[in-house]
């Protein structure tokens, strides 16, 4: 079972047509999405969470905060060996990777387990999204895999509410879906919890590209969006991303000691400029340190951090990691 997002196919420049496959009557109005500060790449990073057990053993793969009512959501590709119901057998690691089948678990803050749900056919959990509603969440994530390269890959969004122990697919009543960008493949997405926004990271003519939303308004089917970019060229593996403000942070790299290859990249929404692109040593004492995942984590008024996930342990025991940076600049 892959360990890592390895087919990473890197946008066009970043400067480069930034809004050439948009769908006519689409275009973002650069007057939405008003400036902000940004968080400073270059500043220490903490130790947020972990290092924590997942429901599965298998490596982590991006996570989420529900900070209203004090849950952790991580996913991560299912383990194999597992039947569940309307299932004749046992089914291997490899087959779950390629339809796509994802573990997600809920944590509270101090790391520990308190529900978990299955999710067969949804993708291979690039990133997700957490939306706090009354004392619920709502997860956003991909779904309608489809296989590539012995992986399942996403090809729409969906919404849908965490029930522990449920298993969902694709055709699961409980799943609102969304296309917001038709033809477009490997499609995943995250929320900006602080300017409530859906990021949404997708496919087109083999070139990576991101959308800004307003969250609400996809909810209604609504799919005007804020911003586009280009991703821009990236190094090492592609593992995360998230969004705050006018700025988009793209996470990179692979497994080993630090200092490593982690590198965090922003983003300027409005223009698709890079504007600092830093190498990340936190978790120095982190084993195995694979870079999975990014979120937004709020953690009281005006206390907002950009997170990032590192797995850890050995195979068939891994565990997760989570750091965080806090300065905005």
């Amino acid at each position: 079972m892959p360990t890592r997002r390895t087919f990473l196919i890197a946008g066009a420049g970043a400067g480069a047509a930034l809004f050439a496959t948009r769908p006519a009557g689409a275009d973002p109005d650069p007057g939405l999405l008003p400036p902000t500060p940004r968080f400073d790449c270059a500043a220490p990073g903490a130790r947020l969470l972990g290092p924590a057990p997942l429901h599965n053993a298998t490596v982590m793969q991006s996570l989420a905060f529900d900070d209203v009512n004090g849950h952790v959501f991580i996913v991560q590709l299912m383990a194999g060996g597992l039947q569940l119901p309307g299932e004749p057998g046992p089914v291997s690691g490899a087959t779950r990777s390629a339809n796509g089948d994802l573990c997600l678990t809920r944590l509270d803050r101090q790391g520990r387990q308190t529900g978990h749900m299955y999710l067969r056919g949804f993708g291979h959990g690039v990133q997700i999204g957490a939306e706090p509603t009354g004392r619920g969440t709502f997860l956003w994530t991909e779904t309608d895999s489809v296989a590539e390269a012995g992986s399942g890959w996403g090809t729409r969004l969906c919404r849908f509410r965490f029930a522990d122990g449920a298993v969902l697919g694709p055709d699961s009543p409980e799943l609102a879906k969304h296309t917001p960008v038709p033809g477009a493949d490997r499609t995943t997405c995250g929320t900006d919890p602080v300017h409530r926004r859906l990021v949404m990271r997708h496919r087109v003519g083999g070139a990576f590209r991101y959308r800004l939303y307003r969250l609400d308004d996809v909810r209604r089917h609504s799919y005007r969006p804020l911003a586009e970019v280009a991703q821009p060229a990236l190094t090492y593996s592609f593992q995360g991303y998230a969004s705050y403000g006018s700025y988009l942070y793209l996470l990179e790299g692979t497994s080993g000691a630090a200092p490593g290859n982690t590198h965090l990249t922003c983003v300027d929404w409005r223009t698709g400029d890079v504007v600092e692109r830093r190498l990340v040593t936190d978790g120095a004492d982190v084993d195995f340190r694979e870079p999975e995942g990014m979120a937004v984590h709020v953690a009281g008024p005006g206390m907002a951090r950009l997170c990032y996930g590192f797995a850890s342990g050995v195979t068939g025991a891994r565990l997760a990691n989570v750091y965080a940076k806090d300065t905005l600049i």
